[in-house]
């Protein structure tokens, strides 16, 4: 086996300890030595199912070197007719016990244009039934934690079945990965948005992306919290603009620790040709404060 000298980025290494699972650190410095992935299970000694939990996870960290394939959905989707819909429902056992767990999940009984609609999940996208079991129930819990008592309509559950398609979660391993990395990144950001006095409210989709953007680039709370009360220090409050300015500035600089940045904004700083801020930088700035 390779064993070449690894630098692991901050950002790889916290998720690495988020996932808490030493099968899946163990397969990361097996592929990023050089290894070859088809040769893990022998010479990492692990069983087929390890393996395909722990490479399930890497996949969903975004740490696995090699791209799956995944089919590409184009043109129009098929249109199912009641007939269709019959003769799954009389025929196909395995679509007979998926529409009763959908059901029972739902607590109500699937009419028969949402009967089409759990038809492509398993015709078109592929999803085997197992699968989309654990999807409805995903969704349904996401529907919870964002304070929607109603269960989510079978539209609802056809975006998420689109995307977990696209992004090859055809598998029970894969599905078990993604809730799994989904709740890590969730909790994280419930975290975030106490560090950032944010209460009663969902964060907006932008606000999100910020969010999440931030916890890729392997930014502890500290940092954030740092990033946080400067933003409020030059601009009298939380600007999302301006304090993604500050923490991808520190990303590029490689600067993940408080100490690292405290450092670095003791050294001697290139003085500006005047004492007066120059217009362009004063447009910069009044920029992002009305973005923010």
């Amino acid at each position: 086996m390779n064993t070449a000298e690894l630098h692991i980025s901050k950002a790889h290494l916290h998720k690495l300890l988020c996932a808490k699972n030493p099968d899946v650190s163990l397969l990361y410095l097996y592929i990023t030595s050089g290894n070859d992935p088809e040769q893990a299970e022998q010479n990492l000694q692990m069983s087929a199912s390890r393996f395909s939990c722990a490479a399930a996870t890497l996949r969903q960290l975004g740490l696995w070197p090699q791209l799956k394939n995944t089919p590409v959905f184009s043109g129009e989707r098929p249109q199912y007719t009641e007939t269709d819909v019959l003769s799954a429902m009389h025929t196909d056992k395995p679509f007979q016990s998926l529409y009763s767990e959908v059901q029972r999940v739902l607590g109500r009984t699937l009419n028969t244009e949402e009967l089409k609609i759990l038809l492509g999940f398993t015709r078109y996208l592929g999803l085997p039934a197992d699968v989309i079991s654990v999807l409805v129930c995903y969704c349904k819990e996401r529907a919870r934690a964002k304070g929607n008592l109603r269960n989510p309509s079978l539209r609802t559950i056809e975006k998420e079945a689109y995307y977990w398609a696209e992004q090859g979660i055809d598998s029970m391993e894969e599905a078990v990965a993604f809730i799994q990395n989904q709740n890590i990144q969730h909790s994280r950001i419930a975290d975030l948005m106490k560090l950032l006095q944010i209460r009663g409210r969902s964060l907006t989709p932008g606000e999100e992306r910020y969010a999440k953007s931030w916890l890729d680039m392997g930014f502890d709370d500290k940092v954030i919290a740092m990033a946080y009360e400067r933003t409020c220090l030059n601009t009298g409050g939380l600007s999302w603009a301006y304090m993604n300015k500050i923490l991808t500035r520190w990303n590029e600089a490689g600067l993940y620790t408080v100490e690292q940045i405290k450092n670095s904004d003791k050294k001697p700083q290139p003085k500006p040709p005047s004492g007066n801020i120059g217009q362009a930088e004063l447009s910069a700035f009044q920029k992002v404060l009305k973005e923010g």
